[in-house]
């Protein structure tokens, strides 16, 4: 039994058009990972003040903006209206994360978080 999907066969055979460059003392993952790096300087982060980082952070660790802001000593609507301007302010880059999942993505793709985090 063939590991790859028949679905993505023709994409998993298809040739390497360039090799994968690793930050300084990283391995860089092989083309079998499939994978798209967003750490690069191409991409743009939106500038999210300190505070903005601790309450986005605070929400995705959080079953609900309620148990966020008890966390914080904020209301929950300050939670929402916190996580609203982070949206825009990813959205305004070209990176839009209209999710939780999304955020949490960006969060870790940015640097704020890593999986080993969570």
């Amino acid at each position: 039994m063939s590991s790859t999907p028949p679905s993505i066969a023709p994409v998993a055979s298809a040739p390497i058009a360039h090799q994968p460059i690793a930050p300084a003392g990283r391995s860089p993952l092989g083309p079998r990972h499939g994978v798209v790096h967003l750490r690069n300087r191409d991409v743009r982060r939106p500038d999210l003040s300190a505070r903005e980082i601790e309450v986005l952070l605070a929400w995705l660790r959080a079953e609900s903006k309620e148990q966020a802001a008890s966390e914080l000593f904020i209301s929950a609507s300050t939670i929402a209206t916190h996580v609203a301007r982070i949206r825009v302010k990813y959205a305004a880059v070209g990176r839009p994360a209209p999710s939780k999942s999304a955020l949490f993505a960006r969060a870790i793709q940015d640097g704020y978080t890593t999986l080993a985090d969570w």
